[in-house]
């Protein structure tokens, strides 16, 4: 797959099979969309693009930016979009001046110009330009004039979508770590840098990798101990992580900290990334070390009962 960080970096191609959108998480509805954008393009011996934004628009023009948690980091979403087979991802970059761009323009300058766009897949729901004043209706009406063949994506799909997005987020949110991977379809991960921190857990006979994750929009799940999966140096280890406040020594401040299983190496200072593979239990304020100790046992065993 060719990435474009730029609109200057694409050249037109000769017949362009087109869908955009954000993606956030490539969820099993996203994956359905790009399977059939796929097949439409080799049926029209055309080649598939994926036109996306970054930063995620609502980053850039809504109030409640410093709110929104995002499902996958921009590189996230790009591994998973190359997985799926798409031949080409413009990444446009996402401005307050890209925003004022008319529907017009944008389907002249950016799909036309840009891109070469012959057939376009979209929902009967997509909003594109100025205040949102282009859709499937106006692509439509002037489809003859821009020399774009539409395909549309039912309107069943379209709201699938969106409810996917939104319950994956909610999935995360509540701690449901089986119902987000399901919507998925692979369970839900995220990478950081470990950092040193008290070293509290090697004290207890279980020393932890404290994850730092640099994108502070990157949604991270509900406080509580799960059974995980840890890819270190590109060897992928079972643990547990702990994601909370950890009361019972006084933590300050939210962290994720994760417990690999049989494993003893410095990774101070390298990446991780982090598979959430099943919930364990709620995080809880116990009345002593030892019961702490004694619990995150319990823990381990039940991780170790989960992971194959």
């Amino acid at each position: 797959m060719k990435v474009y960080h730029k609109l200057s970096e694409f050249t037109a191609l000769s017949h362009a099979v087109v869908t955009s959108g954000t993606f956030d998480g490539v969820h099993i509805g996203h994956q359905k969309i790009l399977k059939s954008l796929n097949e439409i393009a080799a049926k029209k011996g055309g080649e598939s693009v994926v036109l996306t934004f970054w930063p995620h628009p609502r980053m850039v023009v809504s109030r409640d930016s410093q709110q929104l948690k995002l499902i996958t980091t921009i590189e996230e979403k790009i591994a998973l979009i190359e997985k799926l087979g798409v031949q080409h991802l413009l990444v446009v970059p996402f401005t307050r001046e890209f925003s004022e761009l008319s529907a017009e323009k944008y389907v002249q300058e950016i799909l036309i110009n840009t891109i070469g766009t012959k057939t376009l897949v979209i929902g009967y729901d997509h909003r594109f330009g100025k205040n949102r004043e282009g859709g499937f209706d106006y692509l439509e009406k002037n489809s003859n004039r821009f020399g774009i063949s539409l395909e549309e994506i039912p309107r069943q799909e379209i709201e699938d979508l969106t409810i996917s997005s939104t319950k994956v987020r909610n999935a995360l949110t509540d701690g449901n770590v089986d119902l987000a991977s399901n919507l998925l379809g692979r369970n839900y991960e995220f990478t950081g840098i470990v950092a040193k921190g008290r070293q509290l857990g090697r004290q207890l006979g279980f020393p932890t990798a404290n994850v730092q994750v640099k994108e502070n929009y990157k949604l991270i799940p509900a406080n509580g101990v799960y059974a995980v999966r840890a890819n270190v140096r590109e060897v992928v280890y079972n643990g547990i992580m702990n994601i909370g406040n950890r009361p019972t020594v006084e933590g300050v401040g939210r962290t994720q900290e994760v417990h690999i299983f049989d494993f003893n190496s410095d990774i101070y200072g390298e990446l991780i990334t982090v598979e959430i593979v099943s919930f364990i239990r709620n995080e809880v304020k116990f009345s002593s070390i030892t019961e702490l100790k004694n619990q995150i046992e319990v823990d381990s065993s039940s991780a170790k009962a989960l992971l194959p």
